[in-house]
């Protein structure tokens, strides 16, 4: 790239104002995230008013402004687009248009911020043309009655010259630092080498990664844990950062186990000399200073002022560190008195890579909006780690419900307060209340216009009675009802043939609609359209094509199976033949032969293993097996509900010398079946019990019929390939690396059906058929062939 490109920088204008002009105190009881919220789905409402505007108006204009900077000589492109611009009576103006869920009638003034970036429109357009003065008009619509009130202002080309010279010059000492750094970021990739010895396969993995990154393309990876999947995604993706064919990295993951593991691979690549800023986004819960958090001025002194000292902070953090950890956080946030999580968000603007959790780019809710709002795009790449749990995580963040009751209940909480309100989420009760009526237990629903109608009405007044009514009893309550009704709105006006509608009535009082997205490809490749290239990786990603399917909808996206590098001879894996965990099948006597498979297993060799049930009844009913003979192995039985300290403290049972086996026994896709890391001795063997399907309900019926319509393999999509995923990941706690040896021992008999040995990962290929008679045998010749093999390497 040429020296003068390199050194010109651009930021758009709303980024711009909300950066420079932001000032005061952080206060969430404005309720300014649900009024962003309601912006970004005004898009209807700006084309209406657009379209009457008449033939003269012109919408949508993309506008650009350029400033030097003498100093080092840089250059900034402002841009953005201005909603319209039009002439009335010889005067031109700028129209800058919010849709809200508001009263529009009650404001008294325009929104400073939104004002400000009509301004610099304003002034963009004076250059542009030669104007000497221009109008500034704000259209605000209301989303639910569409009334409309405005504001105009009159500005001279030398006044708004003058405010936006303030502006940009303040961000001058940003855009050198930018410079400066990335400079210094450029020069150390150049030299970067991969840090350690690539592993049989691992090379070809980089450079799939590489060539997916420079084509803009996405890529799926299904590698075995061990290969070094984390490094071998992150290392390419900094290469290509350095070579301008990426501008920022996401590593997203769905544990915090998984977020640690990438900000090593950063650490390992800083030590060899990389220059690298990355920050990791965490919970709000997480970081406040309070007990609970409370972001308003009267309840928290590190919202007071917040914004007239977070720049500051940002700016000391930047040129102080450049692994930015939770715990750097909360030390630079104590000392400069702001909040720690707008903190943290402020400084992932500046770093070049962003590790947190998928929903920072994917939820509606929680996406990072100075990225994405209003479909805004940029060479971003995204990292997803263990993509095979985006597939959940998404359908809960595109889908939404509303229950019946919660209507009655946020009445009674609001009682006196606000007669229309009152009426609303009567009227919203009486409809889910005829809708219950018209059936019985689960019903698909065609449309819930009305209801959606209703409640539009109910939000409206609801977000007029919050701003009135700041502090009363059970706020709390009535505001996540209100987000609740949010979330409703947004999932109603993005209905498509992805989703299924479906009310179910539970008890006499209880009915619930739900707005149900079954294949949420479609929200998430709009998500991964906003970057440049995504690259989803998991040690399970497997058939590819059900992932394909419900993670992108592109068949010709780029796929790569990356084969084992572990030694075969390491890990015996074996099927029973002879047992099932099928539900008509579930007696005593099946759960007697499990209780032998767990002895067999335990007693061939002292160590730590773990049993994968799929369930806790199941669970509960083996363990009862081991009453009248008792195993000669140390139980140990996962808990349901356990916090944090119990399940570490049920992880440091595998680091305790004892003088016999450890038989640790755990439900399957529970938290011990996924991202923990028990390596070399502290895992020697896991026996999986049953296929993993998941509990026929109704959500699970509603995918099987949607994929059974869509696909034709509704039972596969809603229920075995899920289950086999939860199977490969439990499974996959034994052998984690090089070093580490062990037994799998996976306890159904419909593993030996042809579906399902498809669905076996290449490594799988060779197994052992085994039964009750045979299996002592089997891992006695495997521990003792290990026991020769370590006496004489």
């Amino acid at each position: 790239m040429e020296q003068a490109e390199k050194k010109t920088s651009s930021i758009s204008v709303r980024n711009l104002v909300e950066f420079i002009l932001r000032s005061g105190d952080l206060d969430n009881r404005r309720l300014s995230g649900a009024q962003k919220d309601a912006m970004l789905a005004g898009g209807r409402i700006h084309r209406k008013i657009q379209k009457r505007m008449g033939a003269g108006y012109q919408a949508e204009v993309f506008l650009r402004h350029q400033e030097s900077e003498p100093e080092e000589g840089l250059t900034l492109l402002v841009e953005g687009r201005a909603d319209g611009i039009f002439e009335e009576d010889g005067q031109w103006y700028i129209d800058e248009i919010k849709g809200m869920y508001a009263d529009v009638a009650r404001f008294s003034e325009p929104f400073p911020l939104h004002l400000a970036q009509a301004m610099c429109y304003g002034y963009f357009y004076c250059c542009d043309h030669e104007l000497e003065q221009i109008g500034i008009q704000l259209t605000y619509c209301s989303l639910e009655t569409e009334e409309i009130k405005r504001f105009r202002s009159q500005h001279t080309r030398a006044e708004l010259c003058q405010w936006f010279q303030g502006v940009i010059g303040e961000y001058f000492k940003w855009a050198r630092y930018q410079y400066r750094h990335r400079e210094a970021r450029d020069q150390s990739i150049r030299g970067l080498e991969f840090p350690f010895p690539y592993r049989a396969g691992q090379r070809d993995l980089v450079v799939s990664v590489y060539r997916a990154i420079s084509r803009k393309k996405r890529l799926f990876i299904q590698a075995p844990t061990g290969i070094g999947k984390t490094l071998s995604a992150i290392f390419p993706a900094v290469k290509a950062v350095g070579e301008e064919k990426g501008d920022k990295i996401f590593y997203l993951t769905a544990k915090t186990v998984t977020r640690t593991v990438a900000e090593e691979a950063f650490r390992i690549l800083r030590s060899l000399g990389l220059t690298f800023t990355s920050v990791t986004i965490t919970a709000k819960e997480k970081l406040c200073f309070l007990e609970k958090p409370e972001c308003n001025p009267d309840a928290c002194p590190y919202a007071k002022g917040h914004f007239d000292r977070v720049n500051g902070a940002v700016f000391e953090m930047l040129r102080n560190e450049q692994e930015i950890t939770r715990e750097k956080i909360l030390e630079y946030a104590k000392r400069h008195r702001v909040c720690p999580f707008e903190f943290c968000l402020d400084i992932s603007n500046w770093t070049d890579g962003i590790i947190c959790d998928y929903n920072y780019v994917f939820d509606p809710n929680v996406r990072l909006k100075r990225y994405f709002a209003e479909g805004n795009k940029g060479e971003y790449l995204f990292l997803v780690d263990e993509a095979h749990n985006l597939v959940p995580r998404a359908r809960e963040m595109y889908s939404a419900s509303l229950w019946k009751e919660d209507f009655l209940k946020i009445r009674r909480l609001i009682k006196g307060r606000s007669p229309a309100l009152e009426q609303g989420l009567l009227k919203c009760n009486r409809l889910l209340l005829q809708m219950k009526r018209e059936q019985e237990g689960w019903k698909l629903l065609e449309d819930v216009t009305p209801l959606a109608a209703a409640v539009m009405g109910v939000f409206s007044e609801m977000e007029r009675f919050l701003e009135e009514e700041p502090e009363f009893a059970d706020r709390d309550l009535v505001l996540d009802f209100y987000f609740c009704l949010r979330d409703f709105l947004y999932v109603y006006e993005r209905l498509d043939g992805h989703y299924r509608i479906y009310g179910e009535a539970s008890g006499t009082d209880s009915y619930l609609v739900r707005l149900f997205c079954v294949n949420p490809a479609k929200n998430l490749s709009e998500c991964m359209d906003q970057g440049a290239s995504t690259i989803l990786f998991s040690a399970t990603l497997l058939p590819i094509r059900y992932y394909k399917t419900l993670l992108s909808g592109q068949e010709e996206d780029y796929a790569v199976y990356a084969n084992s590098p572990f030694p075969e001879e390491k890990r015996l894996l074996m099927v029973a033949e002879d047992v099932s965990s099928r539900y008509t099948r579930r007696n005593a006597s099946e759960y007697r032969k499990v209780a032998e498979y767990i002895r067999a297993m335990t007693g061939a060799r002292q160590g730590n293993y773990m049993v994968f049930f799929p369930s806790y009844q199941y669970m509960e009913q083996v363990e009862a097996c081991f009453d009248e003979e008792p195993l000669e192995a140390d139980l140990l039985i996962q808990g349901q509900g356990m916090g944090e300290e119990e399940r570490q403290e049920f992880l440091r049972e595998f680091e305790k010398e004892r003088p016999r086996s450890l038989a640790a026994f755990c439900v399957m896709g529970g938290v011990f079946s996924e991202g923990i890391d028990l390596k070399e001795e502290r895992l020697i063997g896991v026996a999986v019990v049953g296929t993993g399907l998941p509990m026929v309900c109704t959500e699970q019926e509603v995918l099987k019929g949607y994929f059974e319509e869509t696909e034709q393999a509704g039972f596969d999509f809603a229920y075995q390939y899920p289950g086999m995923n939860k199977v490969l990941q439990a499974a996959g706690r034994v052998i984690r690396t090089m070093e580490d040896e062990g037994v799998i021992l996976l306890l159904d008999d419909r593993f030996l059906r042809r579906e399902y040995l498809d669905l076996f990962p290449r490594e799988w290929e060779r197994f052992l058929r085994v039964n009750r008679g045979n299996v002592g045998q089997c891992l006695k010749d495997f521990w003792e062939e290990r026991e020769k093999a370590t006496a004489c390497p």
